[in-house]
């Protein structure tokens, strides 16, 4: 018995160090993002100039791997169906429960052969993104890759990247350069923010003043530009800035993008964020004047004309399913006394500015319908009512990617929470100057684009996720690719891999070696082993003596920024690096921050503190005027500092902790802190500290 005892005791000793032997070479393997399954085997087999290619594509897809494979870091043989050893084989095969989705595959790899099978080339090309990811060098211009059989699928259907090339143009060099580090982590669409204010950027043969004059501003960075006139130039004259793709380039982009599998939709910004448009045409304007209005008169019949002549040449561009027209941020202010808009509004039975948005939606989506493309749009499009088949990208939080499928329409989620990589990535005063937030790789990595609240049905309709670039404040190629790696690996990861197969920890070793990676071929990621982290006072709680004591607000907090509400700055919660963590709470009132705390009996304060953020860029100031007095019975108040600061936009963000200091006595604490009259802009702050 004891012997047996002794026997067992020692298989199950040597199956834990096997099971733990395994476990530990699966995450030793740096695959992004990690596969649905995966066990590794024993020994490895070498890629080298010595192994055969087989592989049963044909027509226009084995055309694409053609030129693909010529691209590898070694140049294979030819191989045949028959060969079993020294040869990798490519193979299209027909679906079955291991490979449920076009872009699924099955890769083995024993010390004999290497086997890709999917349904069909964007399977096997994601097949291959596996396996050179998992090969390493092995001297002479080899390759080794240890044995191991992997059964992948993706999450969702649609993992993009949205690339802004208006506010800061990017070569088609550049493009494809991204191209080929998104696909390597199966990204598959890459949105082009083609038209906005600061620059036209995509060559229309029917109207040359896009190009000639609508593409080129004053001033070389977007601050320059959006504080000192936003005026444009022509082409040639001194001091243009700017550029845009020729129709040749967007074709040469395509066919890039076509050989990596990535679908690049274009966006065509519409009605709003559509300065530059209109002062070269004025006339689709509700001014008629250039340099008045950034929204399309939709009362103007010839605004449709022009619409509708882009999209048909953008559309002999871009073969994708979807056509971008932005639909964000109307101001809609002129429309409301326009008389074209005004009888359009009458003549249409619109009830009001947001039914005049939803026609041009409902009608734009009408003409590209009928040319069978699929309206794509930022959540504004949803009012006024959302035109029948259209898509909609959910930018301002989850609402709207949530009202879109309950309402039986499909949402690609990109929450500026979460998805945003213009927002600061580590602590901002190690970072360069960026329109403000903080998202750094750990918070994208949380995000789950199927919101709990969604049923199965629902949950179906949620298309895929996105991150979005902006670059007002990225005026580099290389700061460009700083902002978007590593975070997109994040974010690639949530859009392919199960939710079960996740693990932070696991995932932020693997993308440490995916930042040597990148940085080898010559990418500018942020380097995370320098990455500092959160905001040290947001780590832990602070104890003090209006900690749950009533706040009473003399001045409303903002509804978009409320933190935890009413109880926010007596909760012991500070808030990190950002605005929109929940607990920083906002103010825009015409006072500010005005507070009173009832500390419920009279108390000896010693001290009266609150911490305030400058974000330049999120027109978010430090106070001006900080006022901090007591009260016995919280009408009648001692002032205990009056102080006045000099507010400065020198200074992009900085934190500041504003004091009273000294001895009172008194039930009520009122702090005060007011906007300066240069700047405005919004307040904000975590907790009164009052000790």
């Amino acid at each position: 018995m004891n012997i047996r005892n002794r026997y067992a005791k020692v298989c199950l000793f040597l199956w834990i160090l096997g099971m733990c032997l395994t476990a530990h070479s699966l995450k030793a393997q740096s695959v992004i993002p990690v596969p649905l399954k995966m066990e590794k085997g024993t020994g490895f087999f070498l890629l080298s100039e010595k192994t055969r290619l087989y592989t049963n594509l044909q027509g226009g897809e084995a055309k694409l791997w053609e030129n693909y494979l010529k691209t590898l870091p070694v140049q294979l043989k030819k191989g045949k169906k028959k060969d079993t050893q020294q040869v990798l084989s490519l193979l299209i095969t027909s679906k079955n429960p291991q490979l449920p989705s076009p872009e699924s595959y099955t890769l083995s790899v024993t010390p004999q052969q290497i086997l890709i099978r999917a349904t069909s080339g964007a399977g096997l090309f994601y097949g291959m993104q596996t396996l050179l990811q998992l090969a390493q060098p092995s001297g002479a211009g080899s390759y080794s890759i240890a044995s191991v059989e992997i059964e992948d699928t993706p999450r969702f259907a649609y993992r993009g990247l949205m690339l802004d090339v208006s506010r800061h143009f990017s070569t088609k060099e550049f493009i494809k350069k991204q191209i080929d580090a998104l696909a390597y982590y199966k990204i598959n669409r890459l949105h082009l923010h083609l038209t906005d204010a600061a620059g036209w950027r995509l060559e229309i043969k029917k109207y040359p003043l896009l190009t000639e004059f609508a593409a080129w501003r004053t001033a070389p960075t977007w601050k320059q530009w959006w504080n000192g006139g936003r005026k444009y130039l022509r082409f040639d004259a001194s001091g243009a800035h700017g550029g845009y793709y020729t129709q040749d380039d967007i074709r040469e982009i395509l066919q890039y993008a076509r050989q990596h599998y990535i679908t690049v939709i274009p966006e065509i910004e519409m009605p709003s964020h559509s300065e530059e448009v209109l002062a070269a045409y004025p006339q689709l304007s509700c001014s008629g004047e250039p340099y008045k209005n950034s929204d399309f008169c939709i009362g103007n019949e010839e605004t449709f004309t022009f619409l509708e002549n882009v999209l048909t040449e953008v559309m002999a561009l871009f073969p994708s399913e979807y056509i971008h027209i932005g639909g964000d941020e109307a101001g809609k202010s002129a429309w409301k006394t326009c008389p074209k808009c005004q009888k359009r509004m009458k003549d249409e039975h619109l009830a009001n500015v947001d039914e005049l948005q939803s026609y041009l939606i409902h009608r734009i989506e009408k003409f590209l319908n009928a040319h069978g493309r699929h309206l794509l749009g930022w959540d504004e499009i949803l009012q006024g009512g959302i035109a029948p088949n259209a898509t909609v990208m959910s930018w301002r939080g989850e609402e709207g990617g949530i009202a879109a499928v309950t309402s039986g329409h499909r949402a690609i989620m990109t929450p500026g929470a979460y998805c945003y990589l213009d927002s600061y990535q580590d602590a901002p005063y190690s970072q360069p100057e960026a329109i403000g937030g903080y998202l750094p790789l750990k918070k994208v990595y949380a995000y789950n684009p199927v919101p709990a609240s969604l049923t199965a049905e629902q949950a179906k309709l949620v298309y895929g996720v996105q991150g979005n670039l902006w670059v007002e404040y990225i005026p580099t190629p290389e700061h460009v690719e700083y902002m978007i790696y590593p975070r997109i690996l994040a974010l690639a990861e949530t859009a392919w891999s199960a939710p079960e197969r996740k693990s932070w920890q696991d995932f932020h070793t693997r993308a440490l070696s995916a930042v040597a990676d990148l940085q080898a071929k010559g990418y500018h990621p942020f380097d995370l082993k320098k990455e500092i982290g959160s905001r040290p006072e947001s780590l832990q709680s602070v104890s003090h003596l209006a900690l749950g004591k009533k706040v009473i607000y003399n001045s409303p907090y903002s509804s978009h920024y409320p933190a935890q509400g009413n109880t926010a700055l007596t909760d012991g919660i500070r808030g990190d690096w950002t605005y929109g963590d929940g607990s920083w709470q906002g103010f825009i009132s015409d006072n500010r921050l005005e507070v009173t705390i009832d500390m419920e009996k009279e108390t000896s304060i010693r001290s009266v503190t609150a911490a305030f953020m400058q974000v330049v860029g999120a027109e978010v100031f430090l106070p001006e005027t900080v006022v901090i007095s007591i009260s016995d019975d919280g009408v009648h108040f001692t002032e205990l500092r009056k102080q006045h600061f000099k507010v400065s936009k020198e200074t992009p963000i900085r934190f500041a902790d504003i004091s009273w200091q000294g001895e009172a006595k008194g039930r009520y604490v009122r702090y005060q802190a007011q906007a300066g009259s240069e700047f405005g802009g919004w307040i904000f702050t975590d907790e009164i500290i009052v000790k």
